[in-house]
């Protein structure tokens, strides 16, 4: 790959490479923003640097790291500090400043221990990042690298930049600092088409944070002008100048050592997952039931669903929701209740249409109390379609009534010629200590009976989602206006109530 280098840019590559810049850092500061140029060798793009400036016949030291012997110039100018070669090199014409330059480049070049003096090592050292997330086991097919990097860079990149522009401004028009190839980006080319590779993506979106931090340099922001400059970059560029060129040295000095590398970080975005569910047990909650901290029922509809679920998905938790919920003594029947899960961090993204069969089966054989039907994987957006409209869907269901008074088949026929009856009801007392004090409007659209003896029948209800249907037939003290205790006019009680269908139309029914 040729650097994509012009005449115009050979002060800033002398400049830099004087100063302690490592190579991707003079390409950044040259605004190269081929990929492929960063992804080489620094040790070629080093030789390739010292090319552009004198010619491939003016290069005599052999820049591999195991040969270090260069020509006396070279030598003698990888001894001297940067103080010294910053004195030598006032003394000279341009052509020895070149020269100079030069010879420091090289002494760089051999010396790989040199930490570069903006970067920090960043763009040096690599650390196993596709390792990390190899030992994870995760599956993808696009990943989001986030990189965290310690705000000195940003004291040592400005520092840079300014000692370039004024030592050069002269000899060569330069770019706005904006034109900068920022840090982040530059290792992200270096390191994320690696990881992708050596990774072998399968599926959906995983996200890498790498965090770097370098102790020895945190006093560069101690700089209270240039904190306020990185607050407000772009109202106060002219105090970034002020700011650095008083309390900061330019170029920055030399560092002797590199980043530390934090830590890598693996975090794949959530899955959505979503079916209908059937409780055949009065004794099952459908979320753990808790009241002190002490477990009242030993499972639930959530986690006999979610076991499985997560042991598929190899996921470090969920969050799961549900078209409305049933008491534990209510069963669920017909079609089915729709729920939908978020999956938090899966390892595993997604699972073809046979795979979602299986752990459809693995969750109805391990339970008798419950059964899943139209178990598939959904987007974010899709598991809005749940709630919507949630006051206006209907439910229908079957309840066993006790009367007091013993009733004939024709006391309770008129039942059914009631529509669309509306009821007002004050929040119950058995759910009053989680939600608020109210009077609700609910609306029950038909009702049915069939007569079983003289004190029981059962009784079907298509309801407005939301209604109370316990409290519609026993009355709550009167809490529920007008309910079954008034239109018969006697004590009632309901003893078993079944969901029979949840009329929502989603998620999408699937052929068994």
């Amino acid at each position: 790959v040729m650097l994509p280098l012009k005449d115009k840019d050979k002060p800033v590559v002398q400049k830099l490479l004087s100063a302690g810049c490592c190579a991707r850092c003079v390409l950044r500061f040259c605004c190269v923003r081929v990929q492929a140029a960063y992804r080489r060798p620094q040790q070629e793009i080093l030789k390739d640097l010292q090319d552009f400036l004198h010619g491939p016949e003016k290069n005599q030291c052999d820049v591999s790291t195991d040969n270090k012997s260069c020509d006396p110039v070279v030598s003698e100018a990888a001894a001297d500090p940067p103080s010294k070669r910053a004195k030598l090199e006032t003394d000279l014409s341009d052509d020895g400043q070149a020269e100079a330059a030069a010879a420091a480049a090289a002494a760089i070049i051999t010396e790989t221990h040199c930490v570069c003096v903006v970067c920090l090592g960043v763009l040096q050292e690599f650390s196993d990042t596709d390792q990390a997330v190899k030992t994870e086991k995760y599956e993808f097919d696009s990943l989001v690298l986030s990189v965290s990097l310690p705000a000195q860079l940003c004291v040592r990149e400005h520092s840079c930049w300014l000692h370039v522009k004024k030592e050069v401004r002269e000899k060569s028009p330069l770019l706005d600092k904006e034109d900068i190839v920022p840090l982040k980006e530059a290792y992200k080319w270096l390191v994320q088409s690696t990881i992708s590779t050596e990774l072998g993506g399968v599926f959906s979106p995983l996200e890498v944070a790498v965090e770097f931090s370098h102790n020895p340099t945190d006093s560069d922001c101690e700089c209270h002008l240039y904190q306020q400059t990185i607050l407000h970059k772009n109202k106060c560029k002219c105090w970034a100048f002020m700011s650095v060129c008083r309390h900061y040295s330019c170029p920055p000095t030399q560092p002797s050592s590199s980043c530390v590398l934090q830590g890598i970080q693996c975090l794949h975005q959530s899955v959505f997952i979503a079916g209908r569910y059937n409780k055949f047990c009065r004794s099952l909650p459908q979320t753990p039931w808790l009241i002190d901290g002490e477990r009242r029922m030993e499972s639930s509809v959530e986690e006999l669903i979610a076991a499985p679920v997560l042991s598929a998905f190899r996921a470090n938790g969920f969050n799961f929701s549900s078209s409305g919920r049933e008491d534990v003594d209510v069963r669920t029947l017909g079609n089915g209740r729709p729920f939908a899960m978020e999956l938090l961090n899966p390892h595993r993204a997604r699972l073809n249409v046979q795979d979602m069969k299986q752990l459809q089966e693995s969750i109805n054989v391990s339970s008798d109390k419950i059964r899943v039907r139209d178990l598939q994987i959904v987007s974010r957006e899709a598991m809005g379609r749940m709630k919507e409209g949630e006051e206006e869907k209907t439910k229908t269901y079957t309840a066993l009534i006790w009367t007091r008074k013993p009733i004939k088949k024709e006391d309770i026929a008129f039942i059914s010629d009631i529509k669309e009856l509306t009821l007002d009801q004050k929040t119950p007392l058995r759910v009053l200590h989680r939600r608020a004090l109210a009077v609700r409007q609910r609306v029950v659209h038909s009702m049915n009976t069939r007569f079983l003896d003289a004190h029981h029948f059962h009784l079907e209800l298509k309801t407005q989602a939301g209604t109370y249907v316990k409290e519609f037939v026993h009355g709550d003290f009167g809490r529920t206006k007008p309910n079954l205790c008034d239109l018969l006019k006697m004590d009632t009680d309901i003893l078993e109530l079944d969901v029979e269908s949840v009329d929502v139309d989603w998620p999408p029914s699937i052929q068994e």
